[in-house]
């Protein structure tokens, strides 16, 4: 994995070998090098390793998850903000699993940092709303619900919510 700064650096000198290349009538090279460009740019604002977490994630192959998310080592340097949320994001998601203290810092560290869907967003406090509610914090848990609620404009967690509503009745 390169650092983030050095995907930058990249860039620029495939850009300039473009530019080089511009010059040297060579319109079709320079065309190229500018389309290959952009991949490490890409690759800037979105980390492949996280890419290839989420596309684990989907295929619910946890394992294979945390191997992808494993190969970062310092998320503090390697990632910009908001892919240091959802690196927190994916971990707290892989921890809630077995370990409800290391989830909450997880998911409490990736709302603090940012995720850029409200549907991230609202998933990471419903899960904050039901470790609260395994603890019996009743009022921490119905204003997470209450947030939840108002991310989730395209109702896919309307199921979830009303079982932690039921939950919430019985503390």
């Amino acid at each position: 994995m390169f650092h983030r700064n050095s995907k930058i650096v990249l860039t620029v000198l495939i850009f300039a070998a473009a530019v080089w290349q511009f010059t040297e009538n060579n319109i079709g090279n320079g065309i190229f090098l500018i389309l290959v460009a952009l991949i490490p740019l890409a690759l800037y604002f979105r980390n492949e390793f996280i890419l290839l977490a989420f596309l684990q994630m989907r295929k619910q192959n946890f394992p294979g998850a945390q191997k992808w998310l494993s190969k970062i080592k310092n998320p503090e340097t390697a990632l910009i903000r908001k892919q240091q949320g959802y690196y927190n994001y994916l971990q707290g998601l892989m921890v809630s699993q077995t370990n409800l203290n290391q989830a909450e810092k997880f998911f409490k560290k990736a709302i603090e940092l940012g995720l850029n869907m409200d549907m991230d967003l609202a998933v990471a406090k419903l899960n904050l709303a039901g470790i609260a509610l395994s603890r019996r914090r009743k009022m921490e848990a119905t204003n997470l619900i209450n947030e939840v609620k108002k991310l989730d404009k395209q109702g896919m967690l309307k199921e979830q919510i009303s079982m932690m509503k039921e939950q919430l009745k019985r503390i």
